[in-house]
């Protein structure tokens, strides 16, 4: 049984249970006819998934692998901010006429800094220490600048990573300041996975934990039935993450390189509506 559906099916629960309501209150999000997008809510949810025991992909519902890694590589590899150099249309929403989403997440990362040791950009500054300083207690991303905040057309939600090892194992701690639980969860979740898992291999290390922290989690009023359904399933055994072995540089990862055995999800839960 997927401990990752388990996990899943009690955050929901705590939300649905014991969640504030904002409803009543001026909320910024709006359904598609203009009506406020209320949620119930839990401040400060933690989750931790042992990627040496399993690969953390729902099994309740089909999460899309290929589109996940894709995305995951448009940002942290491509480091693109300009949805023309994705293969989907999540983010069609928040792109200008020139397909730009301003200076957001991928933008961010291919800053470059200066550092004792030279002029890297944050992925890069990332494979430098894990191959040269692994040890480290500073290996950390950030997406989230404050100087660049009013040229994005959405701020960033998973904003941050920190990086740690502990014997030869690489641990990683996401950080999220707003998740939309049913729409974005597993799929962050399933994405911070492989790309810890990515890094594992190519600076040679073996695979631990990603710890996912949420500062606020939380449930659309039109999603509470389509939640309520979905964690009403029965999960099912977790598939296994099978990663081309002969890839040894982050830079040379394509989405085809990913794939799962052993996958059997649930259907999937069509026409989910999404609060801008």
């Amino acid at each position: 049984m997927s401990k990752a559906d388990l996990i899943f099916i009690d955050m929901c629960k705590d939300i649905l249970e014991n969640g504030f309501s904002d409803e009543g209150e001026d909320v910024r999000p709006r359904w598609s006819d203009g009506t406020p997008a209320h949620t119930k809510k839990k401040f400060g949810i933690v989750n931790r998934y042992d990627l040496s025991e399993e690969f953390p992909i729902l099994t309740l519902r089909p999460t899309n692998l290929k589109a996940a890694v894709d995305e995951i590589l448009w940002i942290w590899q491509k480091k693109s901010n300009n949805i023309k150099d994705l293969n989907s249309h999540i983010w069609d929403a928040w792109a200008d006429e020139s397909g730009s989403i301003g200076k957001a997440y991928g933008y961010q990362l291919g800053i470059k800094h200066k550092y004792k040791e030279g002029e890297f950009d944050q992925v890069d500054r990332v494979l430098f220490d894990l191959k040269n300083n692994p040890y480290s207690r500073r290996i950390i991303t950030n997406m989230y600048n404050h100087a660049d905040l009013h040229e994005m057309n959405l701020y960033p939600c998973a904003y941050s990573m920190t990086f740690n090892v502990t014997g030869r194992k690489l641990n990683g701690i996401l950080n999220q300041r707003s998740q939309d639980v049913l729409v974005a969860n597993n799929w962050n979740v399933t994405q911070y996975a492989v790309l810890l898992h990515m890094f594992a291999q190519v600076c040679g290390f073996e695979i631990g934990e990603l710890v996912h922290v949420i500062a606020d989690a939380h449930i659309y009023d039109r999603h509470e039935p389509l939640v309520r359904e979905l964690i009403s399933r029965n999960p099912g055994k977790a598939p296994k993450l099978i990663i081309n072995p002969d890839v040894r540089d982050f830079y040379e990862f394509k989405v085809d390189d990913f794939t799962l055995e052993g996958y059997e999800p649930g259907p999937q839960i069509k026409n989910i509506p999404v609060a801008v």
